[in-house]
């Protein structure tokens, strides 16, 4: 996976801004951030799932998939390996954390479309 892939994936998503945040690009759905994108380096994406979702992922896709550092790992921020990604996975992550963070409306209306 690209970082163009990971971005168009991000901002395919309903209601999704870009914006940057500490050096790099992160994405957010009602202000709150869900993923972003250069963190720890250019070759990284993160996604910010919860525990649950994330002790469910990390170990499917081991090689993609690592919990960020210190606290920000243990509360559910998930580091994405983008050169050993696939498009699937990474779609799959990310609108489970889009899913976590959008607003109510956002969700409800984004799972009648996808029902």
């Amino acid at each position: 996976m690209t970082v163009n892939q990971f971005r168009r994936l991000a901002l395919s998503l309903p209601e999704v801004e870009e914006r940057g945040h500490m050096d790099h690009s992160d994405f957010r759905v009602g202000g709150k951030i869900f993923a972003t994108l250069g963190y720890p380096d250019k070759s990284w994406g993160m996604v910010k799932l919860t525990p649950e979702q994330q002790r469910i992922y990390v170990p499917a896709h081991p090689s993609v998939l690592v919990p960020a550092p210190g606290a920000w790992g243990v509360q559910g921020s998930t580091l994405i390996r983008l050169k050993a990604a696939n498009v699937d996975t990474v779609h799959e992550v990310m609108t489970a954390a889009w899913l976590g963070r959008a607003p109510k409306n956002a969700t409800e209306r984004f799972r009648r479309g996808h029902a």
